[in-house]
């Protein structure tokens, strides 16, 4: 990756290898893991892959004789591999005493999970990579995450750049896998996607749900796309594809851990109804759905049918990443009422509720946005809101709201 495009996640892995035995990345493949923490350890530690299907066969047989045999400190790449290593590089790092020896990163997020947490309990820190942020993009890995409080909005005045609406949408089209971001090129869009999703997706995710009926998972990852930005139905995706609700409930958590889509949850605190009990579902990468629903140009996706739910994807995806890429957990989520009132997103922070809305015009008078009044029954603080829209400037739409640029995120 070429060095004018800087990862904001570094800081916070360095930070974290001080304070830890063991660094895990996880990640969809591809989002550029690997190449991050070989940037950032620039040759100071040894580097084993266990696509290398020799090295996997070993730790897959031999575990304690295949960590022996490695150089400390190490990162070893696609460790979900052979999960029997995670109790000895317990047993390793317990002995060394030193943080930071073991960095790890896994693509499928899958039992992984489960057996890093239960073998390296108090050992391991967990951070999230996703494709290249908007920040990133434009040189600004430094900005803090994502928040409509005024402060740091006008702090992005000086850093982020004006976006237009066909630079936008081909933003949103081409999407965030650093392979696409980094060439910048139309030429190779659907070779990329289609690739991905055969290579990786495919038979990543049906190797370990041993799936047999590859059309029917293909259709599956289809009727997603088709319904991001959408809530969870689903009766509605096992019609569509053929088969059962439990089966569907399977296929979407297994997409949800491996970090290619996000399950925004609905607002709930101990003092109101959980007014709705259903997720919407976002896909993290925009291209990769564009390509699943296709969408083959940008112009048609910005004139199409669903271009609203590809913006609310692109913008939501884009807050997510901003936590993710400082090592934070998002605190997310989205509140609809009996009266079907919505706000995209609330996120939560120093127990506040900020509000977002997030609009395809870019006139403020023709946002339709009817204020955020509906949130003061949940008894809780309500930060500054924003309309993230088509505006070209931070302007006040009230006291307590901001029409945002989208280029701010």
């Amino acid at each position: 990756m070429p060095e004018n495009i800087k990862r904001t996640l570094g800081p916070a892995i360095c930070e974290t290898s001080d304070s830890f035995k063991v660094v895990m990345l996880t990640g969809p493949r591809q989002v550029g893991k690997t190449t991050l923490l070989q940037d950032i350890q620039k040759g100071s530690r040894s580097y084993v892959t266990l696509d290398d299907l020799n090295l996997r066969q070993a730790a897959q047989q031999d575990p304690a004789s295949f960590l022996d045999r490695l150089q400390l400190p190490v990162l070893i790449d696609e460790v979900q591999y052979a999960p029997d290593l995670f109790p000895y590089i317990k047993m390793a790092v317990d002995k060394a005493g030193k943080n930071g020896l073991f960095w790890l990163t896994g693509s499928q997020q899958f039992d992984l999970m489960k057996n890093v947490t239960e073998s390296l309990a108090g050992r391991v820190a967990i951070l999230h990579l996703q494709g290249i942020s908007l920040a990133e993009e434009q040189g600004r890995p430094d900005d803090p995450p994502f928040l409509p409080e005024l402060s740091l909005l006008k702090s992005r005045q000086k850093t982020a750049a004006a976006l237009t609406l066909p630079e936008v949408y081909h933003k949103i089209w081409r999407g965030t896998y650093p392979d696409m971001v980094v060439q910048d090129s139309d030429k190779n869009w659907e070779r990329f996607y289609s690739s991905y999703v055969a290579t990786y997706i495919q038979r990543d995710v049906r190797d370990y749900l041993n799936i047999n009926d590859a059309a029917a998972f293909h259709k599956f990852m289809q009727v997603a796309a088709a319904r991001t930005g959408q809530l969870v139905n689903f009766a509605d995706m096992a019609r569509d594809v053929g088969v059962s609700e439990s089966t569907i409930k399977t296929w979407l958590n297994v997409l949800h851990a491996s970090g290619i889509v996000y399950l925004l949850q609905p607002y709930f605190n101990n003092r109101t109804k959980r007014l709705v009990k259903t997720p919407k579902l976002y896909f993290m990468d925009t291209g990769l759905c564009a390509y699943l629903t296709g969408w083959l140009n940008p112009d048609v996706l910005e004139r199409g049918a669903m271009s609203g739910a590809f913006l609310e994807t692109w913008v939501i995806s884009e807050i997510i990443k901003s936590y993710l890429h400082h090592g934070r957990i998002p605190r997310v989520s989205f509140y609809r009422d009996k009266d079907k009132r919505e706000v995209d997103l609330l996120i939560e922070e120093n127990g506040a509720l900020y509000p977002i809305e997030i609009k395809k015009t870019a006139s403020i008078q023709n946002t339709g946005f009817k204020g955020f009044d509906m949130l003061d029954k949940l008894k809780v603080p309500i930060g500054h809101g924003g309309v993230i829209c088509m505006t070209t400037a931070l302007t006040a739409i009230n006291d307590k709201v901001d029409a945002i640029p989208v280029g701010y995120l």
